[in-house]
């Protein structure tokens, strides 16, 4: 079946000026990364390429088409020029308070894709920069990718595009514990986290806010008898998930590493080769932060380098316990991020073996 991508023009392919009119070519600027990214997309990929652009009031006293038609044409060129082509041009004249079927986020101008049965509109894309844009896919039936949210870009977009939403969901009930996790690996840090208990979900939430990671961690465990079960069960799980979400490892940095806290150092470095691996150089002095006993902060970091298949080598001096520990979730969390990084235009396993 045919995948779509709807694309925006103002704001998307070209910068939007404050008057909402790019009527003169001094207005005309194009967006960061739009030509290597959408010629990657056109060469690569099999989506057809549809325009559809809302342009308040075309042909009107206030905006006349002698305007506009001479800097869209030279837009069309100039992309074209980049190999940039599109299947079909929908340009909507109409004023918002016109209410006209055919503006978006009204569907009038895509109905015809809509109601085709050759196009796979569930998988197909709206490309935009505004909310209507993200409205206009919901209506559609389609999935959205939105410049102004943040961390979406060009590059990103290209990204999800060629090589998919990095996400992955775990279940994992016992007889001591009930989880739930969702991660999203090209994320924004946002983190719904409870495992009933405060500082692990401090120190989880490290992992998801400077690993620019999603991360949604729901545990119910039988805190009644101690935390151990909840805290080795959610690592087993959160490594799993990292481990789906990565899939087949291609692009990725695969390595990484970290950062001071104060006055500790805290060394994390890390490799996605598959080959699980704990060494573990830190001591802590306390029974216990908060409400984790310090003598399973190794049992964590151990459950979760093996269930995510990672070498996982920390380090950590200092002397405030506190600031220790949460300088190698912080360091973990960097170094996440840094080996999950991933390049479209190298897009090869990183290992000379040919397996990770």
């Amino acid at each position: 079946m045919k995948r779509i991508l709807f694309i925006d023009r103002d704001g998307t392919l070209i910068e939007e000026p404050a008057d909402e009119q790019i009527d003169s070519f001094e207005k005309l600027k194009f967006v960061k990364g739009v030509f290597r990214n959408l010629a990657f997309i056109r060469e690569k990929l099999d989506f057809e390429f549809v325009m559809v652009s809302n342009q308040d009031g075309l042909g009107t006293d206030s905006f006349p088409e002698d305007t506009f038609w001479p800097v869209h044409n030279f837009i069309l060129q100039t992309l074209e020029g980049e190999g940039i082509t599109f299947d079909e041009l929908l340009i909507d004249p109409h004023f918002p308070e016109d209410n006209a079927s055919t503006r978006k986020p009204n569907t009038g101008l895509v109905e015809k894709y809509m109601k085709n049965p050759e196009y796979d509109i569930a998988n197909s894309y709206v490309i935009g920069d505004r909310e209507t844009d993200r409205i206009f896919a919901r209506n559609i039936g389609c999935k959205s990718l939105v410049l102004n949210d943040e961390g979406m870009s060009w590059d990103k977009i290209a990204e999800i595009l060629f090589a998919g939403e990095r996400t992955a969901e775990v279940k994992r009930t016992t007889k001591e514990t009930d989880i739930h996790i969702k991660v999203n690996l090209d994320g924004t840090g946002k983190c719904d986290i409870s495992t009933g208990l405060g500082f692990f979900d401090h120190m989880l939430e490290q992992i998801g806010k400077h690993g620019m990671m999603d991360l949604m961690i729901h545990t119910k465990g039988d805190l009644e008898v101690d935390e151990h079960h909840t805290i080795e069960d959610t690592a087993i799980a959160l490594g799993e998930c990292i481990l789906t979400a990565l899939g087949n490892k291609r692009g990725i940095e695969r390595y990484g590493y970290s950062l001071p806290m104060d006055d500790c150092l805290c060394s994390v470095a890390l490799d996605f080769g598959g080959r699980p691996w704990l060494v573990w150089d830190a001591e802590f002095k306390r029974e216990k932060i908060g409400e984790m006993p310090t003598e399973m902060f190794l049992h964590f970091f151990k459950s979760l380098s093996d269930a995510a298949k990672m070498n996982l080598n920390i380090k950590a001096e200092g002397q405030n316990e506190h600031h220790k520990i949460e300088g190698i979730f912080k360091a973990l969390a960097r170094s996440l991020k840094m080996a999950v990084k991933r390049d479209i235009y190298h897009y090869e396993l990183p290992s000379t073996k040919g397996l990770l």
